[in-house]
């Protein structure tokens, strides 16, 4: 029996690691939202769009409520909660993985090196991005079609006259804007940015690799508690989202590309936004972003293990109870 369930463990580990993640993720994104919608805008929009905090906000509210602030909420909270499971459990499976090697190669530390780190960050994040492109696809084109919506009843108000001004459309929910985009650009549309969020993969690698690295070097002199790995947590990410967030912009834009006319490339994209609005271009939107980031990984990192406590007492009762049924 026991020799049977050894390998079993690490895998009931790296679900529950992946929940823990999911729950994190969902309650963290609810709770920061606003932000996601504040930079996304400000990433696809013109160079002169408003790009001022509490301008931007205001301007969002008087013109479609507070659920403006909300767009595409829906689809974020499923594609987040996916994104982590996916995520988390890669990166423990790849963890486990190597710290079985190193204790089997008789090294002092099972504590994953820099390199170990990035290589389990990169495997998990390339898996998380194939799996899940298609729902970020989809939200970004909730998150700002009301603004690109109103755009155009502008301009069809300018030419025809407020009298002959139609009536603007329903908006769709998640399945019907997924449904929208298959019929009029096809499943490939689904995969638009797909190239920079793969090099956006080192967002992840260089978060978890710094977060490591530092989680270590504070446990060899005290107990890793919730609040500081709030604190490592939000360096960690701060220093990987100012490092890529012109990838971020690109691939936002490229998420709300129309299915017709030639599609850009990555570099293509990049200097077009350089060319057209300097490379401060390339940082729309950074403020909201970077703020949402480093709040929501702050918050998953500290209670990321409380959530698994309660992952792993919840399998347990469920087996027990399966046991005595």
């Amino acid at each position: 029996m026991t020799a049977q369930s050894k390998p079993v463990l690490p895998q009931n580990d790296n679900v529950a690691h992946a929940l823990a993640g999911a729950g994190g993720g969902i309650l963290s994104m609810a709770l920061t939202y606003p932000l996601i919608t504040l930079s996304t805008r400000a990433q696809v929009e013109s160079k002169r769009a408003e790009t001022a905090f509490l301008a931007a906000v205001q301007k969002i509210v008087a013109r479609e409520g507070v659920s403006g602030l909300y767009s595409g909420l829906s689809s974020a909270l499923f594609g987040i909660s996916v994104t982590n499971f996916v995520y988390y459990y890669w990166y423990e499976w790849t963890r486990a993985f190597f710290e079985a090697a190193a204790e089997k190669a008789g090294r002092a530390s099972k504590k994953l090196t820099t390199v170990e780190s990035m290589i389990a960050g990169a495997i998990a994040g390339s898996a998380t991005v194939i799996l899940t492109n298609p729902i970020w696809v989809v939200n970004t084109r909730m998150t700002t079609r009301k603004s690109t919506e109103e755009k155009e009843e502008k301009e069809g108000g300018d030419l025809e006259g407020q009298a002959d001004k139609p009536k603007p459309p329903k908006r769709l929910s998640t399945i019907g804007t997924l449904l929208s985009l298959l019929q009029k650009e096809g499943p490939q549309a689904l995969f638009a940015g797909v190239v920079p969020a793969l090099v956006l993969v080192i967002n992840p690698i260089l978060q978890y690799t710094l977060f490591e690295q530092m989680k270590n070097a504070v446990e060899k002199k005290r107990r890793v508690t919730p609040g500081v790995a709030f604190f490592l947590g939000a360096l960690g990410k701060l220093f990987a989202t100012s490092v890529t967030y012109p990838y971020i912009t690109v691939k936002s834009q490229m998420h709300v590309q129309s299915g017709s006319g030639k599609k850009e490339g990555v570099t293509e994209a990049l200097r077009r936004v350089v060319r057209e609005e300097g490379y401060a271009g390339l940082y729309k939107g950074i403020g909201p972003k970077v703020t949402q980031s480093v709040v929501t990984a702050a918050c998953l990192f500290a209670f990321k293990d409380v959530l698994y406590e309660y992952s792993v007492r919840l399998r347990g009762s469920v087996a027990r109870k399966a046991i005595a049924a």
